[in-house]
């Protein structure tokens, strides 16, 4: 089965929602996300709709593909809290600069834990999903499906987080830049900025260097020393795989849970042991 996210925020973000679900609905939904199923989605003052089309089924008198429209809500941090949580990040060298620089520290949960709150959503109270299908379970196998799709997307951009929770990216860093640290880290980050320079040219000009040359023929041909008679043999490289190893563990097109790396540091091991 392939992972719908790799990043902890995303499994996170998915194991509340598994947490309190049927296992049946769930593996329908995540067959939903995968084929194509949902149509179109977004995410609008951090309430997610979205559409889904149905399965037709006679058996039930469905013979046209239905199309049922999906909400999803994050139950908001109350603004009151958020300021309790801003001041405390603010507090952190640590987190405050990741945070500027648009990065999600991982240990960010235990500040939010210091003050009895979550950032990602913990169990059915942190939900509010609605669907128009006639399946009486909530949440049922397009809400689940719509839930797969965006916690794929938290991979991407796990500041939707905070949308979600009812702040946007922009006022968070906002907000944390008016901190002491924040200032002091906005001006050291000013003063980094280079300012530009004209040039002639976009290539580098070779520098010309001038090198002693030996005094007689004998000197250049046989140099101040013999060299040696016997040369040591070079070690063969034992990293395997080293050109795959750029496109890390799960590159685009790599669908498998298994590391793709891992996949292809056993076929060049096998390979090179049965040509030796």
């Amino acid at each position: 089965m392939a992972k719908f996210t790799r990043t902890w925020w995303g499994k996170t973000f998915i194991e509340a929602l598994e947490a309190f679900s049927d296992s049946a609905r769930l593996g329908r939904g995540r067959s939903y996300a995968r084929n194509g199923k949902i149509t179109e989605h977004q995410i609008t003052d951090g309430k997610i709709t979205a559409k889904v089309r149905g399965s037709i089924n006679p058996y039930f008198g469905v013979y046209k593909e239905p199309l049922y429209k999906v909400s999803i809500e994050i139950t908001p941090i109350k603004a009151a809290d958020w300021s309790k949580i801003i001041a405390r990040l603010g507090s952190k060298a640590s987190l405050i600069s990741r945070l500027l620089l648009g990065e999600v520290p991982d240990n960010i949960e235990a500040t939010f834990a210091e003050l009895n709150l979550h950032l990602l959503p913990h169990n059915r109270k942190d939900f509010k999903t609605d669907c128009s299908c006639p399946d009486y379970s909530n949440p049922c196998k397009h809400i689940a499906g719509v839930y797969y799709l965006v916690a794929a997307e938290l991979d991407l951009d796990p500041f939707l987080l905070f949308e979600l929770r009812g702040i946007s990216k922009a006022k968070l860093q906002q907000e944390l830049a008016k901190s002491p640290l924040g200032k002091a880290l906005a001006s050291t980050l000013d003063e980094g900025e280079l300012s530009l320079q004209p040039t002639d040219s976009y290539y580098t000009k070779p520098l010309k260097i001038v090198l002693p040359l030996p005094t007689t023929p004998k000197k250049f041909w046989q140099g101040a020393q013999r060299l040696p008679q016997i040369f040591p043999l070079g070690e063969i490289a034992t990293i395997p795989a080293v050109v795959i190893k750029k496109g890390g563990d799960f590159p685009p097109f790599w669908t498998q849970d298994n590391s793709f790396v891992e996949v292809m540091e056993e076929l060049y091991d096998r390979v090179r042991k049965k040509n030796t």
